[in-house]
C-alpha cells in the first residue's frame, strides 16, 4: 500500500509525515511537493518525493500515478485561488485512480459562515463527487496560528481581540497531525467525518491560561473590528494581512469555530493536548 501526503514540507505537512514515518516503512510513503530541494532529506531517508504544483496538473497525474492512499492538505491563498488548486488535485487524484482521499477541511465546512468554509465545502462536495471513499479532517483552530499575539504579550502587550465571547477549539499542530497520520494509514475510515477541535474556550479563557503558563496576568483588551484593525496597523502587522485577520476574529465572535466533539480521543486514543501544555511548549519554542 502506496500513501501520498501533499504540501509535505509545510508545517503540518512536516508533522505528518514525521509521524507517518514512526509507524510506516519508508517505501510505503511518497510525498509531493513545490520544492524538491525542501525535501531533500525525506528523500535520504527512503521517502518518495515528487514534484507536484496544484496549479499545474500534469505534475499532480505523475505524482499520483500507483498512489493508493492520498493526503490532501488544503493550500494557502484566497478562496477563489484554493478552490482551483483543489480542484485540480481531486480530479489529478481521479485520473489516477487514487483508492481513499483524506481532507484537511475547517470546522463544520458543509454549514460554516467562517469566511475560510468556502474552499472546504467546495472541496469536500469535489472529493465526494468522484466516489472515492473519503475522510474529512475537519481542522478546528492551530495553537500556532496565536504565536504573534503570544509575543506580543511577552514583551508587555495585553491580550487585544474583537472576538467577544466567540470559543475556539484549540489545538496544536502535532495532535492534528497526529490524527491525519492515523487516519492515512489505518483502517475503517471510508467515508467518515471528524471534527478535530480541542476544549472550547473564549479568549478571557485562553489569556487566563496564558498568564497561568507565564506566571502573570495577562490582561485583556476586548475591542471592536474597527479599533481592532487601527491596533493591529499600529503593532506594524502588513496591511494585506488585517482584513484576514479581523475576519478570523469576526468568525470566532459569530461562533464560527464553536464545534463540540471528541474526535481527537477516536483517533488519538486521547483528548487534545490541554491547553495548558499547548501554551507550555509554544511560549518555550518561542522565549
Amino acid at each position: 500500500m502506496k500513501m501520498l501526503v501533499t504540501g509535505a514540507t509545510g508545517k503540518l505537512g512536516t508533522r505528518v509525515v514525521e509521524t507517518l514515518l514512526k509507524t510506516v516503512p519508508a517505501n510505503q510513503l511518497a510525498v509531493s511537493v513545490r520544492n524538491l530541494k525542501k525535501a531533500a532529506g525525506l528523500q535520504a531517508c527512503g521517502v518518495e518525493v515528487h514534484q507536484g504544483d496544484f496549479d499545474h496538473p500534469e505534475t499532480l497525474d505523475s505524482a499520483f500515478a500507483s498512489i493508493d492512499r492520498l493526503l490532501v492538505i488544503s493550500a494557502d491563498g484566497d478562496n477563489e485561488t484554493r478552490i482551483r488548486q483543489h480542484s485540480n488535485a481531486i480530479a489529478a487524484a481521479e485520473r489516477a485512480g487514487v483508492k481513499f482521499i483524506a481532507y484537511t477541511s475547517i470546522a463544520n465546512a458543509k454549514e460554516s459562515k467562517n469566511f475560510l468554509a468556502p474552499t472546504h465545502k467546495a472541496t469536500e462536495e469535489a472529493i465526494i463527487k468522484t466516489g472515492i471513499p473519503y475522510s474529512f479532517l475537519r481542522n478546528n483552530w492551530y495553537l500556532e496560528n496565536e504565536v504573534s499575539g503570544i509575543q506580543g504579550v511577552l514583551v508587555g502587550a495585553p491580550w487585544v481581540t474583537s472576538a467577544g465571547n466567540g470559543r475556539v477549539g484549540w489545538a496544536l499542530q502535532q495532535d492534528y497531525a497526529e490524527a491525519a497520520a492515523a487516519v492515512l494509514s489505518g483502517n475503517g475510515h471510508e467515508n467518515t467525518i471528524y471534527e478535530l477541535s480541542g476544549k472550547l474556550i473564549t479568549q478571557d479563557e485562553f489569556a487566563s491560561a496564558l498568564g497561568t503558563v507565564l506566571g502573570k496576568e495577562v490582561p485583556v483588551q476586548q475591542v471592536d473590528d474597527a479599533t481592532y484593525t487601527d491596533i493591529m496597523k499600529g503593532a506594524g502587522v502588513p496591511d494585506f494581512l488585517i482584513p484576514f485577520l479581523v475576519d478570523i476574529q469576526k468568525g470566532i465572535r459569530e461562533g464560527t469555530l464553536e464545534i463540540e466533539s471528541n474526535d481527537f480521543e477516536t483517533l488519538l486514543g486521547r483528548p487534545a493536548t490541554p491547553i495548558s501544555e499547548g501554551l507550555t511548549q509554544i511560549v518555550k519554542d518561542i522565549s
